[in-house]
This record gives structure tokens, sequence and C-alpha cells, in this order.
């Protein structure tokens, strides 16, 4: 109790140089692990928003598509909690983000792939924004989530068109001038979420299904659908 007492209080300096003591009741609830899910949601979130306007910013034609105003308009809409997109025919998740690469697509092909993406990254988080106390992750969610991030830059790197060229335009591979940015925060995303499966299996004493298909082969693995356990 007394641990708990001290680590919701927030300590810091006063603009008179004095040291001030906050209590927030809302840290009695949270535990140092509902803390680390907190932070690396947050970060998440924030990573697939880096990746989402790199690739607008690389493929401009995405947005107009969709009849967007600007690059700012497409990420307003792409961020506003929905993903019920009309020009996905009711398609999320690995569905959404495998139509980005569909030859039959012809919309916002950012906008389906992100969608996707950030839709895994909610279930795997139980979409929910906070964590407390009685709240929990699936370890196998977090995984599943993790290797569609590894199959998401397969498929922006292989996947080309009936003219032989890249769908979605990412990496530059230019030996003068290469362009690895987006390896670079998928990478990052991939370590987060591994770290976080790691740290849920720990607490639950459980292992996780390992997948060996070859991620070329591969589809979009489940997340919302496998429930939890």
């Amino acid at each position: 109790m007394l641990v708990t007492l001290l680590t919701s209080c927030a300590t810091r300096v006063g603009s008179d140089g004095q040291r001030e003591t906050h209590f927030d009741a809302r840290y009695l609830a949270k535990t140092e692990v509902d803390r680390v899910i907190d932070t690396h949601r947050t970060e998440l979130v924030a990573g697939l928003r880096r990746i989402a306007e790199k690739l607008y910013r690389r493929n401009p034609r995405e947005w107009r598509k969709a009849g967007q105003a600007n690059l700012d308009a497409a990420m307003a809409r792409l961020f506003s909690g929905r993903f019920d997109f009309a020009e996905l025919g009711g398609r999320r998740e690995g569905a959404a983000a495998l139509f980005a690469f569909s030859p039959d697509y012809s919309g916002d092909r950012v906008l389906a792939l992100m969608s996707g993406l950030l839709g895994m990254v909610h279930a795997a988080f139980e979409y929910k924004q906070e964590f407390f106390l009685l709240d929990d992750l699936s370890e196998q969610k977090l995984y599943n989530c993790a290797r569609n991030m590894e199959i998401a830059i397969w498929k922006l790197a292989s996947s080309r068109d009936a003219n032989g060229e890249l769908v979605l335009l990412s990496n530059e591979l230019d030996p003068v001038q290469p362009n690895l940015s987006f390896e670079r925060e998928f990478g990052r995303l991939i370590g987060q979420l591994d770290t976080l499966s790691k740290v849920m299996a720990d607490k639950h004493g459980r292992s996780v299904t390992r997948l060996t298909q070859s991620v070329a082969a591969a589809v979009f693995l489940p997340v919302g659908a496998l429930g939890f356990k």
C-alpha cells in the first residue's frame, strides 16, 4: 500500500524553486505494467501517424483520389477514430491493409493500408486508450500485430501494378541518396510490439505461438478476431 501511494504522487519544482508534490488518485488503479502499456500504445499510434504522413508525401495522388483538399485533411480523416470508410467496403484490419495492394482497388491506398494497420493496433490494445489495474492484453495479439508490420514492409517494397511500377512509393534505394526511413519507422513499431508481447507473456506465464511462414507468402495475421484468453 505504501509503495502504491508513493507511486501515485508526482513531484515537480515550482516557479519559486520549491518542490511541490501532487497526488493523482488515478494512479492508485495503475500498476507499473499499465504505465508501460500506456507509453507503448502512445508511441505506436504516433509511429503510425509518421508513416502515414510520409506515405502521403511520397504518394500525393492517393489523398487526391479520395477528394481530400490537402494532406492535413487526409490525415485528419485517417486518424478520426473511425474505421468504416465507405471505399473499403466494410474491410478492416488485415483485409483493409491487403486491399491497398489490390489491382481492383481505385481508392486511396494509403488510407486502406494505414487504417488496416491502425485497426490492428487498436484491436491489440483491446480498443482502450488507457490501462488500469484490472485491464489486460493478449501477448498473441501483440505478436501477430508485429508480424503484420513486417508483412506491410514487404508488401510496400514488392507490390507492383500492371506496368511494373510500385503500387505505393516508400523506401528509396537510390545509391546516391537512399531513403530507408520507412523501414526504420516500421522497425520501431515491431520492436515495441515484440517487447510488450514478451512483457505480457511473462506476466501471464505463457508463451507466444510463433509462426514460421515465409513473409513473402504470408497474409496478414488475425488480431481482433483472436478474442481474448
